[in-house]
């Protein structure tokens, strides 16, 4: 088995929403600005729950932020 691969939209995301900073979205998400930086250069793949809160502040649906695809 190798590494799951996950893909987002959350850079994107942040500039719809009224260029929001990484510091904003980690503040809203729980998380820390670090946690967000890697998660936009794709080096964290972001829990189940951080992935919801994520986009609930975007009020989008996963699959909107987040895409799955097979190693």
């Amino acid at each position: 088995m190798g590494t799951d691969i996950i893909l987002n939209n959350i850079r994107k995301c942040r500039f719809e929403k009224n260029e929001m900073t990484q510091q904003e979205l980690a503040d809203a998400a729980g998380c820390t600005r670090q946690t967000i930086v890697a998660l936009e250069a794709g080096r964290y793949t972001p829990s189940l729950g951080l992935a919801f809160r994520i986009a609930g502040i975007f009020d989008k649906g996963l699959e909107d932020i987040f895409e799955y695809r097979e190693p």
